[in-house]
């Protein structure tokens, strides 16, 4: 229930241009302060992992792992995404709220 909920949200985001989603664009675009949540794919690589912990660290930004690649392709429309970067602080404030086991709408 709590996964659906967070790719609903996702999903939501993208339909808004809300998300940024690929390595060097979240990596980008958190340079610009305009990242308000990292959400990576559980099944991405460890380099990967690595890279987006420190990034999430320098610019403060907070991160989860969650899904894998395919539900969180699947849930922007495009696909082999491993990161998202969510650019709205109301719906990445949500979705922290859910993955932390709070409910949120609906």
């Amino acid at each position: 229930m709590k996964n659906s909920k967070i790719l609903g949200l996702i999903g939501l985001a993208a339909r808004a241009r809300k998300v940024s989603f690929g390595a060097d664009s979240v990596e980008l675009e958190a340079q610009k302060n305009k990242v308000y949540l990292i959400i990576l794919a559980q099944d991405s690589s460890s380099r990967t992992k690595e890279k987006f912990q420190k990034i999430s660290e320098k610019y403060n930004i907070p991160i989860i792992i969650t899904q894998t690649i395919e539900e969180l392709s699947k849930a922007i429309g495009k696909s082999n995404k491993a990161i998202l970067g969510i650019e709205d602080i109301n719906l990445a404030s949500e979705i922290q709220k859910i993955n932390n086991g709070g409910e949120a709408i609906g």
